[in-house]
């Protein structure tokens, strides 16, 4: 039997990662600020309590060592530094990254999507062929691009695989992009406006689907960055639709409103997934070289994900159950301006 070591592993990724490498064989250390466990793990899997960003304590629950590090919370250059100091401890890493390094060949990112014509226009599918924004420790993007950097620059002392995730979805999000859908329907909302047709395409990636690739990766240490997202990337309307399937809420009783081009407002129209150009990736470098399957598709992990955002928001306001969410996105739910847009399109 294997060591593996898993950062941030209460996370609403680390909770399958950690599932995932028990059941493959591995002895998992499951580490997080609070030493929790999840109901799901099997007894084998031990825990710590440790704080990411303390040396200290985390050359301690790494110990003698480890045959692989899983880092969900890493960030920028200190991060990278702090495993890599331990590199004669650790036998491999497999950290997660972004999809908002890329940039676009006009150098549009994530960063500059706020600027006129500032959001980038990508290849679809786009490949981790595609240029990445300047590493740096200005954004989020930056700091991302940053900690890649640092980790393949040192592929000969510390193997990583960088998993360059997308819209991440499931339980214990602490942003989950469906609850736009599924707070509307809870409040039944007679109509939803949708921006850019509903046709507007980020890739979603399940965090079964990312766990299965961390699986693989900590069983095939390599110095690679690869996409983790799903095998669909569904449209808003989509999703829309697929959402209202699990809750049992009728297409024709929610009709949408289309609007051709940007929302209307900030608060009308603009999802979490509205974008003005697709976010396509290519999956084919994961199964190329980790033989890679997708184990769930967009929709069919929708149950789960809907169940839990139900929970979260029983009896709360949504800014107390999501407050991370409120302070991204603003007000996702203000259904006075809807209803007025609404009203005056109709006049």
């Amino acid at each position: 039997m294997t060591r593996a070591v898993v950062i941030g592993a209460t996370g609403q990724i680390g909770r399958v990662a950690v599932a995932a490498l028990a059941k493959d064989g591995w002895d998992v250390t499951a580490v997080s600020r609070g030493g929790g466990r999840d109901d799901g793990w099997p007894e084998t899997v031990r825990t710590e309590a440790a704080d990411r960003s303390d040396d200290t304590a985390l050359a301690a629950v790494i110990g003698d060592g480890c045959d692989v590090v899983v880092d969900m919370v890493a960030y920028g250059t200190e991060h990278a530094r702090q495993l890599t100091n331990l590199a004669d401890r650790v036998g491999s890493a497999v950290v997660i990254s972004s999809v908002s390094v890329y940039e676009d060949d006009k150098g549009r990112n994530f960063d500059t999507q706020a600027e006129p014509d500032g959001f980038p226009e990508y290849p679809v599918p786009l490949s981790e062929e595609q240029r990445t924004v300047q590493p740096g420790e200005t954004s989020y993007s930056t700091r991302k691009a940053a900690l890649e950097r640092e980790f393949l620059a040192v592929a000969d002392r510390l193997p990583t695989t960088l998993l360059r995730a997308g819209a991440i979805h499931g339980p214990y999000c602490r942003t989950p992009r469906e609850l736009y859908f599924v707070k509307r329907n809870l409040d039944g909302r007679p109509q939803r406006v949708l921006a850019y047709g509903g046709l507007s395409r980020f890739h979603p990636a399940s965090v079964h689907n990312i766990a299965e690739l961390i699986r693989l990766a900590a069983a095939r240490p390599g110095s690679r960055a690869l996409n983790a997202v799903d095998p669909d990337a569904p449209t808003v309307a989509e999703i829309a639709t697929a959402i209202d399937e699990v809750m049992g809420v009728e297409p024709e009783s929610v009709p949408s409103v289309l609007v051709e081009g940007p929302a209307p407002s900030a608060t009308v129209g603009d999802t979490p997934w509205s974008v003005p150009a697709p976010v396509v990736c290519d999956m084919s470098a994961a199964e190329r070289e980790l033989g890679y399957r997708p184990v769930v598709r967009y929709a069919e992990s929708l149950p789960d994900t809907v169940a839990w955002i139900e929970r979260q928001l029983d009896g709360r306001d949504w800014r107390e159950a999501y407050p991370k969410m409120f302070a991204a996105y603003g007000d996702l739910f203000d259904y006075a301006a809807e209803d007025a847009w609404l009203a005056g399109r109709r006049t």
